[in-house]
C-alpha cells in the first residue's frame, strides 16, 4: 500500500480539521489519515491520556494495522518521512510504555512494539495454539507401513525430497511445508494424503480431509492439482474425491460477522487433516480463526512460498512462522528446494531474486532466452500491442462461440501483472490500453460494460452465488445470444447472468497482489518507476513465478534493482514468540 498520500487542498476528506499540535502536523504531511487522529484522539480522551506522543504513537498503531503491520515498531516507524519532526525514541518509549492506556489493556507494549489489543490477542492466541499443538505427543503411526508406503507413493530418485518431507509431515501434528512454485509441494501434500489415509485404515479411524486456500481461484488450484497427482490406484481409490474451499468457506462465513466463524474453539473443524495452501496469504487474523478450529489431535498442514507477499490484511504470518519455528530443535518447517517446473531461464531468476542478488538478476534478464524476456523502453504499449492482443482475441473467439471451458483455458495463457492500480504503469490505464486494442481489432465499440469476451475478476464474497474474491471468468454468448458470465468455481464451472455480478473488475490486466494463488503459461510484468513506494522484491518475485512458461519483465535496470534491494518490512512480534 501507499505510504503516503499526498494533500490534495483544505477540502480533502484526508484532513481531520480539528487536530492540534504533533497530529495536525503529521495529518497534513500525509502520514496519517483523518480516521487515524479521530481515534487517537477518542481513545486518549476516554482513557485519560493528554501526552501527544502517546496520542501520535497510537494514531500511527492504527495506520500500521492498515499498512500490513500488526504493530507499531518506534525504532523504524520515522524511516516513512525522516524529515518529520519525530519524538526522541527513548523518551518516546518511556512515554507509551508508562501510558494508562497500556496499563488498562487498551494498548500492548511488548517487544518494544506497540499493540491495538485485538490483535495483540491474535498473535499471542496463534503463539500459544500452535506451540501447543509442538508440544503435544507425537500422533501414533505404524512405522513399517510408513517405510514401505512412502517408497510406494514416492518411487524413483527423484523423490529424495518428498520422501523425507512425507516423513516429516506424517509424524507430526503440525508442519509449515514451504518452497518455491514448481518444488512438487502439491505432489508432497497428494502423496501425504495417501499415506494419512493408510495408517488411518489400518487404525480403524475417521479420515476426513479439509483443502482449503484463501482465495476461490487458489482453492480451485489446490484441487485440480492434488487430483491430477499420479498415485498408485490402491491410494488413489483410498483416499477418494478431495473438494477445496476457501478458508471463509471452511470455517463457516457469519453474516452477523465478517471477522467470526461457525467453528471456533468451541465448535472445532470435524476434519482429521487441515491443509491450508497458499499460506503467506493468510491474515494474522485469520490464521487466529483457523487455529482455533483445528481439532488438537488433527493434522495442520500450512503449504506456502514465505518469499511471496504476504497478505493485504495485516500480518506476514508463514514468514513468520518460518523464521520463528525453523530453528527449534524440532522443527515443524519441512523446505523443498528443487525446483521442477520452471524452465531454466525462469528457476535461475527466481533463485537471483530470493537471494536478493541484483547483478545475477540483471545477468538473467539480459541473457534472455526462451522463458525470460527484458523489455527496456518509455512507451512499452507498442512493443506488447501484438502479443496481448492475439491472446485477448483467443479468449474473445472462444467466449463468443459459447466455449466457455474453451475461455477460461484461453485467460490463463498470459496474465498482464501490475504494481499499481492507477497512473500509467497500473491497471486501470492497462485495462482501458487493451480494450481500444480490442475496438481496433474488431471494431466493436464496447459500449456494455458486459461485452463478450470481457475477463472479470470477483472483487467480493458473495455466498449466495458461491463466488469469492479472487474467482476468474469470462462473459460469454450463451446458445440464445444471452451473454453470461463463466465463473471458474472450485466444483467446476459456474454461470450466472450478467446482471448479478455487481462485485466484479475487468482482468485484462490485474495487480500483482490479486494474482496470487493463480499461475499463466505466460506472464508480463509492468514494473513501475524506481521511486514507487510499492516496488519490492517480494513483489517482483511474485509476479515472476506467476509463469509456467515464459516471463516478460518490462521496466528499467533502475527499477529492476530498486525493487530487489528493497524488502516489504512489516512489523511483528509474532516470530520473536515463536522463537522465545
Amino acid at each position: 500500500m501507499i505510504e503516503l498520500f499526498e494533500v490534495a487542498g483544505e477540502s480533502d476528506r484526508r484532513l481531520a480539521l480539528t487536530a492540534t499540535g504533533i497530529l495536525r502536523t503529521f495529518n497534513e504531511a500525509g502520514v496519517l489519515t483523518a480516521a487515524d487522529v479521530h481515534v487517537a484522539a477518542r481513545v486518549g480522551l476516554l482513557g485519560g491520556e493528554s501526552d501527544e506522543r502517546v496520542l501520535l504513537a497510537l494514531a500511527l498503531a492504527t495506520r500500521a494495522v492498515r499498512h500490513g503491520s500488526v504493530c507499531l515498531d518506534l525504532a523504524t516507524v520515522a524511516d516513512v518521512a525522516p524529515e518529520l519532526p519525530w519524538p526522541d525514541h527513548d523518551a518516546w518509549a518511556s512515554a507509551v510504555a508508562a501510558s494508562p492506556l497500556v496499563a488498562e489493556g487498551v494498548l500492548r507494549w511488548e517487544f518494544d512494539l506497540l499493540y491495538l489489543d485485538r490483535y495483540w490477542h491474535q498473535e499471542v492466541q496463534v503463539c500459544h495454539d500452535l506451540l501447543a499443538r509442538s508440544r503435544a505427543t507425537p500422533p501414533a503411526v505404524d512405522e513399517a507401513r510408513l517405510d514401505a508406503g512412502v517408497m510406494r507413493v514416492f518411487a524413483g530418485p527423484t523423490y529424495a525430497e518428498q520422501r523425507a518431507a512425507a516423513r516429516a509431515v506424517v509424524t507430526q501434528w503440525t508442519t509449515i511445508l514451504t518452497g518455491g512454485p514448481g518444488t512438487g509441494k502439491t505432489t508432497t501434500v497428494a502423496g501425504v494424503l495417501a499415506l494419512l489415509a493408510e495408517q488411518a485404515s489400518l487404525a480403524g479411524d475417521t479420515f476426513r480431509v479439509a483443502l482449503t486456500a484463501p482465495t476461490g481461484k487458489a482453492a480451485a488450484r489446490l484441487q485440480e492439482a492434488v487430483a491430477s497427482v499420479e498415485l498408485p490406484q490402491q491410494d488413489r481409490d483410498r483416499l477418494g474425491p478431495l473438494e477445496a474451499s476457501t478458508m471463509h468457506r471452511l470455517l463457516g462465513s457469519r453474516r452477523d460477522n465478517g471477522t467470526r466463524f461457525r467453528h471456533h474453539r468451541a465448535n472445532r473443524l470435524p476434519h482429521d487433516v487441515v491443509v491450508v495452501d497458499e499460506t503467506s496469504m493468510v491474515s494474522l487474523t485469520m490464521m487466529a480463526r483457523l487455529v482455533e478450529a483445528v481439532r488438537p489431535d488433527a493434522r495442520l498442514i500450512l503449504v506456502g512460498d514465505p518469499d511471496q507477499l504476504a497478505s493485504v490484511e495485516a500480518g506476514a504470518v508463514l514468514a513468520d512462522l518460518v523464521a520463528g519455528l525453523g530453528t527449534a530443535a524440532q522443527s515443524p518447517v519441512v523446505a523443498l528446494e528443487t525446483t521442477h517446473r520452471f524452465g531454466e531461464e525462469i528457476g535461475r531468476l527466481a533463485t537471483a531474486l530470493r537471494s536478493g542478488d541484483a547483478d545475477a538478476v540483471m545477468d538473467v534478464l539480459r541473457a534472455g532466452g526462451s522463458g525470460v524476456e527484458f523489455v527496456e523502453s518509455e512507451d512499452p504499449a507498442p512493443l506488447l500491442r501484438a502479443e496481448i492482443l492475439e491472446a485477448v482475441l483467443e479468449v474473445r473467439a472462444c467466449a463468443d462461440a459459447g466455449n466457455a471451458a474453451g475461455a477460461l483455458a484461453a485467460l490463463d495463457r498470459h496474465r498482464l501483472l501490475c504494481a499499481h492500480r492507477q497512473g500509467p504503469h497500473g491497471v486501470s490505464h492497462w485495462n482501458r490500453q487493451v480494450e481500444h486494442w480490442v475496438t481496433e481489432a474488431t471494431g466493436d465499440p464496447l459500449y456494455d460494460e458486459m461485452y463478450v469476451g470481457r475477463p472479470v475478476l470477483v472483487t467480493a464474497n458473495d455466498y449466495g452465488l458461491g463466488l469469492y474474491n479472487g474467482d476468474t471468468g469470462v462473459v460469454v454468448r450463451d446458445a440464445d445470444g444471452t451473454l453470461r458470465a463463466a465463473i471458474a468455481g472450485t466444483s467446476g464451472i459456474l454461470s450466472f447472468a450478467t446482471s448479478r455480478m455487481s462485485d466484479v473488475e475487468t482482468m485484462h490486466a490485474m495487480t500483482i497482489h490479486k494474482s496470487q494463488g493463480s499461475q499463466a503459461d505466460q506472464v508480463t510484468v509492468l514494473l513501475p518507476p524506481e521511486d514507487s513506494q510499492l516496488l519490492t522484491r517480494e513483489l517482483f518475485y511474485t509476479a515472476v513465478t506467476r509463469a509456467k512458461e515464459k516471463v516478460r519483465v518490462v521496466g528499467t535496470e533502475a527499477s529492476v534493482r530498486a525493487a530487489v534491494a528493497t524488502r516489504a518490512q512489516r512489523a511483528s512480534g509474532l516470530r520473536q514468540r515463536l522463537g522465545g
